[in-house]
């Protein structure tokens, strides 16, 4: 599959979202705990918006960004070990796209994208299942343990 039509359907599964303003100021204060995942999102279009422009130091940048924001403690959302594992996940793709961007390797940045994407989507739907009890979090697997 091209380039090109991965950011398509990139473009087209994130379409939806606002356009985001200001993520771009280096001067801004890091997120506070409450909107991590809209800094999330914000950082994630940009990196979108970079990948389809070929801006390499935007897409380094962002990339580290979200690495960033994902060793937050506000990023832990729930205790489970597939939690964690998504989040290394997260964290290594992060760290691969901002090596790639570095070697100005668009192909590999744009499969990255898609890879870090479909983790994303698959952590937001394991927590959602945890959130509403479909899944116990590791809290609570402890809690009934030491009944």
């Amino acid at each position: 599959m091209t380039c090109i039509r991965i950011i398509a359907a990139v473009t087209v599964l994130f379409g939806s979202f606002p356009a985001c303003a200001g993520a771009d100021d280096p001067n801004k204060a890091p997120p506070v705990p409450d909107n991590i995942m809209q800094k999330k999102l914000e950082a994630a279009q940009q990196l979108l918006g970079a990948l389809a422009k070929s801006d390499f130091e935007s897409i380094r940048k962002n990339a580290s960004l979200l690495n960033d924001y994902s060793k937050l403690a506000a990023w832990k959302l729930v205790e489970t070990p597939r939690y964690e594992s998504y989040s290394d996940e997260f964290q290594r793709i992060t760290n691969k796209m901002a090596n790639q961007a570095k070697d100005k390797n668009l192909d590999g940045v744009a499969l990255s994208y898609v890879d870090l994407t479909l983790t994303c989507v698959k952590c937001h739907q394991h927590v959602r299942d945890v959130k509403t009890g479909l899944l116990p979090s590791k809290r609570l697997e402890g809690m009934a343990a030491n009944k």
